[in-house]
Parts: C-alpha cells; structure tokens; sequence
C-alpha cells in the first residue's frame, strides 16, 4: 500500500473556510477562538515566500531554510524501508523502530533528494523544531497573526513520514508549507477505542495509538472499528491551514518526497498551572495501584473537588483560608510545586 492511498474510514470531511473568501479570516484570533471542534483553512499562508520555495522544488526549499537555519544540529529520526514511513516501537515493544541522530541541515536535504521518487524510501523525519533556535528571523519573513504571544512555532520536516494517532494538550494551528499532509481526527472520547501504547515509552513524547491506520487489523484491534466511524480526513495543500484543539486524537501521513509543516501551539491556561500528563503520571504512582474500593474513594474525591468543583465544595471555609481550594495564581502555583518536589524526594 503506498502513502498515498486512502486511509480505511468514512473519510468524514470537517468544516473548511478559503482564507481568500471568509471576511471573519481577517480577524484570524478571534475566528480560532470561537472554534471548538477542527477546521480547515485553505490558503491561510498562501502569501508566505515559504510555501512559494516549497511549490517550486526541494532545491528550492532547502535554499531558502538555509538562509535562516543557524547551524543547529537538528534531531532526526532513520528508518529502514521495512517500517514505511510509520514511527513507533519494535516488535518486542523494549524500543523504537528507528534510529535517533543528528544532522545538519544540508545532510537532511541530502538524504531527502537522495530518497526521492523511491516506492518505499527509508524514513528521513526531523520532529518539532523550535523556530527561534534553528531557524531564527524565518517568522518575519512568513508571519501570522494570532494574538498571543505565547504561541510556541515549531517547524516539521520529513519525506513519507506516517505519525500514529496521538493528542497534544495545547492547541494547535498546523501550516502546509510544502508537500501533502494528510490528518485523520478523532475526538477525545475516542481513548478507549484507539488502543494507545505505553504513556511512559513514546516515540516522540505522547502516547500513540498501536493501530496503523492505513490497514488496520480489526481482529487484533476491534474497538477501532468505533472510532473509524467517526474519524474525520482532511488533506492540506500547501498554504493551507487546520486548527487541532486541545486534546484531539491526530493521525498525520506525508504525501510526497518532502513534507514540511510550520505549527503553533498554545495553551488557554497560564503556563504556571503545569501539564496534566504530570498529574497522570503521578496518579499511576499513587493511585492506579490501589485496592479498588480505595480507587472509588479517591475518585469521588477527584470527582468533588476536580472535575466537577462547584462552589459548594468550598463555601464552608472562610475565603482567606481557602489556599488551593482557592483561586490558583503564580504565587500559589509555586508554593505549591515546591511542597510537591519537597514530598518527592523523600
């Protein structure tokens, strides 16, 4: 099966704006903020000279990123032709398909000419580089205009390259600047169908779905059969855009020789409130292993004072002495993640 072939679900196509045409793109944060499911946006970057060296030629492309790149080894990630594309574990499930290394960007492009046009090419991928680091000054020349400073970019660059279905927690605007990419969504609430791998072995830093999307085996895998059904496809061009929130489920395959893809991530909380995953992996610390009847304690403790907190819980304590039950503030953050580190060490 090549990579371009479609993918086996219903291929459900999410809304989708032209940039050219839709007058609220000219208020581009606030359109993002009314959104709570996936959107495309065709030809939002249309007007970067980015995605115009991409159109033309790897040369091209490669000649343009040389003019920015700083000289920065860039951590990359090799496969044999036997994995296809796909990143993820070895058959024994003790490492990774691939090989980590590290290569200057010419030797990148290199290797990426050097693949091009084969029917089933080694894996060349380099994963989420931080603009500023490695490519200082592209921004400029490329903007956009999301109206947070704290927006992370972060450039993708591969050829083949499949990424099994995984979530991120900030959220996400995803630019095509060169190549195909084809994503396929699923919701949150699709966890339980995804069968993810190991939360604390993962190829690239969050947990992926073991399932290979391309030609998934349903008898291995028959809660996936749920997910397909509402799995939603879309293919960006270069230029375009897709908007990810928090927390969706994303399988990403590139279409062609090189692929190169420029996000950004941002979080609608304060960066001092920390990561979830951190909680998780304390919970299978401290809790997950428990007696079950002290699990469903600790869950409705969760449940009353977490996830379903309502003002109740707390109006019985005088507000000056309701410390985290309270407002959380950076100070307080703090205070607090120094008593955990504190508890930690011992």
């Amino acid at each position: 099966m090549t990579a371009d072939t479609q993918p086996a679900t219903s291929r459900r196509e999410f809304p989708a704006v032209d940039a050219s045409q839709a007058a609220e793109i000219a208020d581009l944060p606030a359109f993002l903020e009314e959104l709570s499911e996936p959107h495309v946006i065709r030809g939002l970057v249309d007007n970067w000279p980015l995605v115009a060296a991409g159109r033309e030629s790897i040369a091209a492309v490669g000649d343009y990123l040389q003019r920015f790149y700083s000289g920065a080894p860039l951590i990359t990630s090799l496969g044999p032709p036997s994995i296809a594309g796909r990143i993820g574990y070895n058959e024994s499930f003790t490492g990774f398909n691939y090989q980590r290394s590290q290569m200057k960007l010419d030797d990148f492009l290199g290797a990426i000419q050097q693949c091009a046009g084969g029917d089933n090419p080694p894996t060349v991928y380099i994963g989420s580089s931080m603009l500023g680091h490695y490519f200082p000054g592209i921004d400029a020349e490329n903007p956009i205009q999301l109206g947070t400073a704290a927006a992370i970019p972060s450039l993708w660059l591969g050829n083949r390259v499949v990424v099994s279905a995984h979530f991120d927690f900030p959220s996400n605007l995803a630019c095509c600047v060169a190549g195909r990419r084809r994503f396929t969504l699923f919701p949150p609430e699709q966890l339980e169908n995804l069968y993810v791998g190991p939360w604390d072995m993962t190829p690239a830093g969050q947990p992926v779905s073991l399932v290979d999307l391309r030609e998934p085996d349903l008898e291995q895998f028959p809660r996936f059969a749920e997910a397909l059904k509402v799995a939603r496809e879309t293919t960006l061009e270069p230029g375009d855009a897709l908007f990810l929130p928090s927390m969706w489920w994303h399988h990403v395959e590139g279409l062609d020789d090189l692929n190169i893809l420029l996000n950004y991530w941002w979080r609608d909380t304060p960066a001092y409130m920390g990561s979830p995953l951190n909680v998780l992996n304390h919970a299978f610390l401290g809790i997950r292993g428990l007696p079950a009847e002290q699990r469903r304690i600790w869950k409705n403790i969760f449940d009353y004072h977490i996830f379903e907190a309502a003002q109740e819980s707390v109006e019985h304590i005088p507000e000056a002495g309701r410390g985290i039950h309270g407002p959380m503030d950076e100070d307080r953050a703090r205070a607090l993640r120094a008593e955990l580190l504190n508890v930690l060490k011992r």
